[in-house]
C-alpha cells in the first residue's frame, strides 16, 4: 500500500466523493471503486475506473488496503477513545493516524 487519505464526509454522494477524489488523487490514476452507483462519475473523469462487484467475488482481497484501512481506523475508535468522542474531532484524529501511518511507512523503505 502507498499513502493513505482519510476525510470525513458530510454524505455518501457523488458530490462528495468528486470533490474528494479532485482534491486527492492525481488525473492518470486508476481508481479502484465496488460497483456503488455514486463512484459512476468516475467513468467519465480523468481517471480509469477498474470497478470491483464485491457480491460476486465474496472476498475482501480485491480491495484489501481499503478493507485494512478501514478496520484499524475503528480499532483505533473503539480501543483509543473507547467509541466516545465529539465527532468535531474526528477529522482531527483521522489526519493524525495518516501522519503515524506514514511514519510507519516511511521507516520500512
Amino acid at each position: 500500500m502507498g499513502r493513505i487519505r482519510l476525510h470525513v464526509a458530510l454524505d455518501c454522494s457523488a458530490y462528495s466523493l468528486e470533490t474528494f477524489i479532485l482534491d486527492n488523487v492525481e488525473p492518470g490514476s486508476t481508481i479502484a471503486t465496488d460497483s456503488w452507483t455514486s463512484c459512476n462519475f468516475i467513468e467519465d473523469a480523468p481517471w480509469a475506473h477498474e470497478k470491483i462487484n464485491q457480491s460476486r467475488s465474496k472476498s475482501y482481497e480485491n480491495l484489501y488496503g481499503v478493507h485494512l484501512v478501514n478496520s484499524l481506523t475503528k480499532r483505533l475508535v473503539r480501543g483509543t477513545f473507547h467509541g466516545r468522542f465529539k465527532s468535531k474531532y474526528l477529522q482531527n484524529y483521522l489526519d493524525e493516524y495518516v501522519f503515524h501511518q506514514s511514519q510507519k511507512i516511511e521507516e520500512h523503505r
